[in-house]
């Protein structure tokens, strides 16, 4: 739903036997948090906000031991199919406000929309569609999860090798049922692993329907009897979980892909350029890092047009390049920040005018020794993108580096 206002959602929950409200929002790696209200308290939650322990929540624990509001989106209310028809549960993605209504200066989602706001200004949005790769592992007899692959197919597999297919099939469904629209599901190579894509949208929509994603992939699991992970290495042994982020920029109806070659390549090469600086905020986990490299995850940091193995992959259809894929995250950021941070080392990119360098076409399994040498790394643990991030002078002189510092102490605290 969007474009609705608080009546609107009032009225809908009135005549929808709506009971539960659910308001939602990320702490700092992206897990989903809420606080369900019930309808009579939906108007004040709209009008002043809906108080939380904010120091409980990964990312919101503030020094000044402010209080902290969820205020939610309208444009963001879905009914959860998975609950009962009868006293229905809605769904709605929140702002963290303080008490006075104005924005939590460290709330990722409003990080996102001030970024947005600065694409706007330079004259163009972005789209985003996402790939994302997650396992099926069985559980005991308990209902806990086991390292046990749910099946053992490979890329592409079919029944009965593959035996996800009606779980995927479940999840298309119930994403559709929310507006969120599939393109294609199917086993990739590792046992019991699965991929789901879906169609792209305006930013902060994708970066909303990644957390929707989750939920609804982790529940429809769980109602099946097994185990959904999304972790970047959940085994040693088997490819690692990626998440795909396909882009595309716009002025207006345009494909400024197809239609603006150098404003395109600024906005690639800037992202390219600050790889190393902005890793932490794609991979913010310790095992993010022991996927680069493997299969074919990116551990350089190249761009092609045909080679599914690099960071970058600007596919030519008929000639034309009209998206490019950012191959590095996993689906455990933090999706506002992530996206936040991409787009401003393309607006840096576009600002000083970058040029992408000559594409790398070589498969890596042929990449020789004396090639490679010469190529730039991605971080290869997560201490070394730590100390990228903290030397980044795109991110110190940037107009949001206490948001990043923020977000880079955390992490080191944590892991």
């Amino acid at each position: 739903m969007s474009n609705l206002s608080v009546e609107d959602i009032i009225d809908f929950v009135e005549e929808n036997d709506v009971k539960f409200i659910r308001l939602a929002f990320c702490d700092l790696y992206g897990t989903q948090k809420n606080i369900s209200i019930m309808p009579q308290e939906l108007r004040h939650a709209f009008e002043e906000g809906v108080n939380f322990d904010s120091f409980l929540i990964l990312g919101y624990h503030d020094g000044d031991s402010q209080d902290l509001f969820l205020k939610p989106d309208p444009d963001t209310l879905h009914i959860l199919p998975w609950r009962p028809q009868s006293g229905r549960v809605v769904r709605m993605y929140c702002d963290v406000v303080l008490a006075d209504g104005a924005p939590f200066t460290y709330d990722y989602r409003n990080f996102l929309k001030e970024t947005l706001n600065e694409c706007e200004k330079a004259g163009f949005s972005t789209r985003m569609g996402l790939k994302s790769e997650f396992y099926l592992f069985k559980t005991d007899e308990d209902g806990n999860p086991t390292k046990e692959p749910f099946d053992n197919g490979g890329y592409l597999d079919v029944a009965p090798s593959d035996k996800g297919e009606n779980i995927r099939r479940e999840i298309c469904l119930t994403l559709e049922e929310m507006g969120i629209i599939p393109q294609t599901s199917h086993h990739e190579r590792g046992p019991g692993q699965n991929e789901i894509d879906f169609m792209s949208a305006d930013v902060l929509t994708t970066a909303d329907n990644l957390v929707t994603y989750k939920n609804v992939v982790e529940n429809i699991a769980a109602r099946n009897g097994v185990y959904a992970s999304f972790d970047p290495l959940p085994l040693e042994d088997a490819p690692g979980n990626g998440l795909h982020i396909k882009m595309a920029n716009y002025k207006g109806n345009v494909n400024l892909q197809t239609s603006d070659e150098d404003f395109s390549e600024a906005f690639m090469a800037g992202i390219l350029n600050r790889m190393r600086d902005i890793t932490l905020f794609l991979n913010c986990r310790r095992d993010s890092y022991n996927r680069f490299g493997m299969a074919e995850a990116p551990k350089y940091i190249t761009w092609s047009s045909q080679n599914n193995s690099r960071l970058f992959r600007v596919p030519e259809i008929n000639g034309k390049r009209d998206h490019f894929i950012l191959r590095s995250p996993d689906s455990c950021i933090n999706p506002y920040l992530a996206s936040a941070i991409i787009l401003q080392a393309g607006l840096a990119g576009i600002k000083n005018k970058e040029k992408l360098p000559p594409a790398l076409e070589v498969n890596s399994r042929f990449l020789t020794e004396d090639r490679s040498a010469y190529l730039e790394m991605l971080p290869l643990s997560i201490e070394e993108a730590i100390e990228c991030a903290e030397n980044s002078e795109f991110i110190t002189k940037s107009s949001f580096s206490d948001v990043a510092q923020r977000y880079i102490d955390i992490i080191k605290s944590y892991i």
